[in-house]
């Protein structure tokens, strides 16, 4: 009615007008107009305020009773079922509203109904939107639009809403609480240090655990099963799951390597279900690296939380020989093996096949390399080129269509240095085999591969050739490898550790050592790695473009169509790593023109994790050394996309420093 406030206020001016006019009639001494100009204002003013008043009731006046189009039970039922009718005009100011509606909200005819309801607007949208749930005050509705019309219905679902929420609050989480490394300490460690470790870190988690309300029963020394609420989730999820700060600042102030690994599982009130569902979601979560929480809706993907720290190595001597030996027997019960890398082969998918395929010939198996046609690293093509007659007198390098000709169901698809079908030199073969091992050192990512019969996935060890190289102790019967191999193993290390300073512990010192034994070549791998100009060239011509961003994040995103190699962009990363003050690294380049491929490679000193700032953008890789690739994509639309993904986190961060203050 906003129509008839307009009209009130231009009588009021025309009046105001009329009555100045008259006045000013009578200074200028023309009394008898002025007489008669002041009987026609008074007149229009009686007129307009019966006019007003008219108005004024009619706008209070139901326009139309539905009894009389419904008839009187109609009426009734309406009310009955809780069920309001609105009309409009065109500012959306209501017109109307039936009896249901006029007994809660009595001065709702003439006001605008975003006034009454803010929510209602979605209604007018262009998105097509035909129904809303809004709120007002103590009361749920749900509010239909008719088309074509200047209608609303509108129906009380108040009571229905309270009902699911209270289910929703009611439904069933389950979880399991793993001490990561735990039982290592309860191996080895004496009972001094094992006692402060229950003291400091085991008895507060079981009491922030009962703190929060949940039901806790000790399945063994090192993990806990909890049954709680969505209602109590949901608070711990606010916490922003604290209790992985808590453990691991405790386990930094007594110098011992132990995190909490955390599983939810929800969606369901089926327990066999979410008894899987946990199951797996612990592994993920420590095939992950630890320190990290993996959680679940029945129904939809798993969403991560934490992982704010570097993965540590929890792989026991013992874990290795029984890897080694099953993945041996796997290797005898098979007639041929095909061994596959990822796309893009470096020195460590490399060493690893080579390694691996040595150990499968040894137990007397076909063995073949799928990599033949592949593309590789610019570096081991001069490697493989340097010792070409060596290897191919030793292994069997073929392409995937020649491996897919050949491919029977007794045969064996060894995925080494990578976990997931779409990266791999051989997808096709990995999706048409039925057995497949997978051996890997990469946190587990989206889009892993379907029911592997082995996974060998250690996030905590520098490389895949440090894996290869321990399980070459445990073999039965001596595995031969070659000085050439050695090297290449030797150079899959050292390029993985950026030379031995990251991602770098005990064992991969001792591997090092074993390939050095074997007669991996240190000068040969310096001269191998030695930089042609060109390559020292374009790497100079990708850091130009590094900027600083938010103080600690360099960002290199090459808008120049110079389409560098995946391990070209990496070392630029690195080597902007050195730079002081810089916690992690981004560079951007497209890679191809075919299908505008744009690829980002990340590194970091061990302070951020990258890893998770790449999948938010659905890549992935290890903590300190993670990648993106997309396609039909933009240089610039990608490091917008970075920066906003950065400056998310850095508030959420933000937030929980907050919360935890």
């Amino acid at each position: 009615m906003e129509r008839l406030e307009n009209f009130k206020v231009q009588l009021v001016i025309i009046m105001g007008a009329q009555l100045l006019a008259t006045a000013v009639l009578f200074l200028v001494d023309m009394k008898q107009i002025a007489l008669i100009v002041a009987c026609v204002v008074l007149v229009n003013i009686l007129v307009s305020i019966w006019i007003m008043a008219k108005m004024e009731k009619e706008k209070k006046t139901v326009d139309l009773d539905i009894s009389r189009v419904l008839g009187k039970d109609a009426k009734e039922a309406l009310v009955f079922g809780k069920i309001g009718l609105i009309t409009y005009d065109e500012q959306y100011c209501v017109t109307w509203v039936n009896d249901f509606l006029e007994g809660r909200y009595p001065d709702l005819i003439g006001r605008k109904m975003t006034n009454w309801i803010t929510d209602i607007k979605e209604l007018f949208n262009d998105d097509g939107r035909e129904v809303v749930i809004a709120h007002s005050e103590d009361y749920v509705y749900e509010i239909t639009r008719k088309e074509d019309t200047q209608v609303l219905y509108v129906r009380d679902i108040t009571e229905n809403w309270k009902l699911q929420e209270k289910y929703h609050n009611n439904g069933i989480v389950v979880g399991l609480l793993q001490l990561d490394n735990y039982a290592e300490y309860q191996q080895y460690e004496d009972e001094a240090i094992l006692s402060n470790i229950n003291t400091r870190i085991r008895q507060p988690l079981s009491e922030w655990a009962r703190e929060m309300g949940m039901f806790t029963r000790r399945l063994r020394s090192d993990r806990i099963l909890v049954l709680l609420d969505e209602q109590i989730f949901e608070k711990v999820k606010e916490s922003k799951f604290s209790i992985l700060n808590t453990v691991r600042e405790a386990s930094e102030a007594m110098d011992v390597s132990i995190t909490l690994s955390m599983a939810f599982a929800k969606g369901t009130s089926d327990y066999v279900v979410l008894d899987g569902m946990i199951n797996e979601l612990i592994e993920l979560a420590q095939s992950r690296g630890g320190d990290q929480v993996a959680v679940r809706a029945y129904g939809h993907s798993v969403h991560y939380y934490g992982g704010n720290s570097e993965s540590k190595s929890n792989r026991s001597k013992v874990r290795v020989r029984v890897m080694s030996q099953t993945i041996r027997e796997a290797i005898i019960d098979s007639a041929n093996i095909y061994i596959v890398g990822h796309q893009m082969m470096d020195f460590d998918c490399m060493g690893a096949a080579l390694c691996m395929s040595r150990m499968a010939q040894r137990c007397e198996r076909k063995t073949f390399i799928v990599s033949l046609d592949c593309a590789k690293d610019a570096q081991l093509e001069d490697a493989m080129t340097l010792y070409h007659d060596e290897l191919w007198a030793r292994h069997a390098f073929i392409n995937e269509e020649t491996a897919l000709a050949s491919l029977h169901e007794d045969d064996l698809v060894i995925m080494v240095d990578h976990h997931v079908p779409a990266q791999s030199t051989g997808a096709k073969l990995i999706e048409k085999a039925n057995r497949v091992i997978v051996i890997d050192h990469h946190r587990r990512s989206a889009g892993f591969v379907d029911g592997p019969l082995v996974t060998y996935l250690e996030s905590g060890a520098s490389s895949s050739c440090e894996l290869m190289t321990e399980m070459l102790a445990y073999q039965p019967n001596r595995v031969e490898i070659s000085a050439e191999e050695a090297t290449i193993m030797y150079l899959g290390i050292v390029v993985d550790t950026n030379r031995f300073k990251m991602r770098t512990g005990s064992r991969t010192f001792e591997a090092a050592a074993a390939l050095k034994k074997l007669g991996a070549d240190p000068i040969t791998t310096e001269n191998v790695l030695s930089e042609r100009y060109e390559q020292f060239e374009e790497k100079t011509r990708i850091a130009k473009y590094a900027m600083l961003y938010r103080e600690k994040y360099m960002i290199a995103a090459v808008t120049e169509e110079m389409y560098p190699s995946r391990p070209l962009m990496a070392q630029v990363a690195d080597q902007l790593l050195t730079i002081r003050g810089v916690e992690a690294t981004f560079v951007i380049a497209k890679t191809s023109k075919v299908n505008d491929v744009v690829a980002i490679s990340s590194r970091s000193r061990g302070n951020v994790n990258v890893q998770t700032i790449m999948e938010r953008m659905q890549g992935g890789g290890h903590f300190s050394a993670a990648a993106l690739q997309r396609e039909h994509s933009d240089v610039k639309e990608i490091e917008k996309e970075l920066m906003m993904t950065l400056d998310a986190i850095e508030e959420e961060n933000t937030n929980e420093s907050n919360i935890v203050e």
